[in-house]
């Protein structure tokens, strides 16, 4: 039987084996699904919305177990990992206390006696889903996709089998029914697969440009539904006028937490030249004081890369902007996964550095002469995930914003999720939205009901 191993990135060591689904295997867990459907979609909102709560209550109860089991498949310095499952908690917390008025038909007055729209679920849905948050992207799917009514079959990264098996007990522990909730280790013809089966209605992906492009023209050939959130190439702009001494923490920490493997992390700071030499000598001091080590270490900030070739991909991306011109003032060192805290200057639009998504912790640093340059170079992008912004002169902020094509602007903060906001990208970063209302009405059936007595 096929396996996948789940190797520690940081010492190489196997963690665990986690067997393949086979076809027979994945037809027990679609037949389970199935068989669970109608209780489900007939419980409560309420109740669903209890045992989202206990789901919350668990991860903060196991958050230390879980953060644990991150950074040992992926890598994630432990502090930032157990944040990541009491986020997790939060988002439950939202969806378990909003769910009710979210999903509330809407009322609309028209000629008829009563006329409303009814939010109802569409079933089954397959999320595919990334190593490099392997319980947030996770459970902001779940969350209001589960509490809607729906059930969800999940696909995870190879590389965060443990995690993926261990958010399946998670929900069975809440109290969720057996086939509510399932985690289903397969490769990439079991996916298409269960893309073709009548019995799953839509599919999410978090990833790469490449498996969402295959993923929409599969999910579109037979007609179902799918949101994507791909990759990103955020720009941090940077004014003249920046308050450097309140926010240089908040533009660090937008490019190297995670070690730098964020889809809306800072990847491309893009400084007026007014403020670039002021920037930039700050800049180098803060990364330098960023501690590297054992990601089980509480002080560590920079762990490893998730995989050695992750980190070998990243090499080639600089290397070949170097021999495009550009030059390296820190960092560029690899040993195995492990790739130094790197900035790398004089970075033109033509160079991979700028015009790629570059997951890892490498900041590629542009001078522009004025604000219009910093705007024009940051839309200069296939993708359009986020962008950021930081200067004292707000009203001028409010007034560019028509001209971020993207799909989030933050102004003096970095992009980052929230359960509150819409969450997603447009152009090459994707389509549809997580979180907030858009969220939980992504897998429903909008129903209009027209009545007349």
């Amino acid at each position: 039987m096929k396996k996948n191993t789940s190797t520690n990135p940081y010492n190489g060591e196997s963690i665990n084996s986690y067997n393949r689904d086979t076809q027979e295997s994945l037809d027990i867990k679609l037949q389970s699904s199935l068989s669970v459907e109608n209780q489900w979609q007939e419980t409560s909102i309420k109740s669903r919305s209890k045992l989202l709560s206990k789901v919350s209550s668990l991860l903060v109860e196991r958050k230390e177990v879980y953060g644990k089991l991150i950074t040992q498949e992926m890598g994630k310095p432990i502090a930032q990992s157990i944040s990541e499952i009491e986020k997790c908690a939060w988002a439950c917390d939202f969806y378990a206390t909003n769910a009710e008025d979210l999903l509330a038909d809407e009322l609309i007055e028209t000629d008829a006696s009563e006329s409303f729209i009814s939010y109802d679920p569409l079933g089954c849905i397959l999320a595919v889903m990334p190593w490099n948050y392997p319980f947030w992207q996770v459970i902001r799917f779940a969350a209001p996709t589960l509490t809607a009514g729906n059930t969800a079959l999940l696909k995870h990264a190879a590389n965060v089998s443990g995690c993926s098996k261990a958010i399946e007990q998670l929900f069975l522990d809440a109290g969720y029914p057996e086939g509510c909730f399932q985690s289903i280790i397969a490769g990439h013809e079991e996916i298409e697969r269960l893309i073709t089966n009548d019995h799953v209605k839509a599919v999410t992906l978090t990833g790469s440009e490449k498996a969402g492009k295959s993923i929409a023209k599969l999910a579109g050939e037979h007609l179902k539904k799918s949101v994507l959130e791909l990759g990103g190439n955020n720009a941090c702009i940077i004014w003249e006028d920046a308050d450097l001494e309140t926010h240089l923490d908040t533009m660090v920490m937008a490019r190297m937490q995670n070690t730098g493997q964020s889809c809306i992390a800072a990847k491309r700071f893009i400084v007026c030249e007014d403020i670039y030499d002021t920037f930039m000598e700050q800049f180098i001091a803060k990364v330098k004081d960023l501690k590297s080590g054992d990601p089980m270490k509480d002080d560590t900030y920079i762990g490893v890369m998730a995989r050695e070739d992750l980190a070998e991909t990243l090499q080639q991306q600089i290397n070949d902007s170097i021999a495009m011109g550009a030059k390296i003032v820190l960092g560029n060192e690899r040993s195995g996964a492990y790739f130094s805290p790197t900035i790398i200057t004089e970075v033109t639009p033509d160079m991979p550095v700028f015009k790629e998504e570059t997951f890892g912790p490498v900041a590629a640093i542009i001078k522009a002469k004025d604000r219009a340059e910093t705007l024009a170079l940051a839309t200069d992008s296939r993708f359009g995930l986020g962008s950021m912004l930081f200067t004292q002169d707000i009203d001028a902020a409010y007034s560019v914003i028509s001209n971020i094509p993207d799909g989030a602007f933050f102004v003096n903060d970095m992009v980052k999720s929230d359960p509150r906001l819409p969450f997603g990208g447009t152009k090459a970063s994707g389509y549809g939205r997580e979180l907030s209302r858009e969220g939980i009405l992504e897998f429903v059936n909008k129903k209009t009901v027209y009545i007349n007595k």
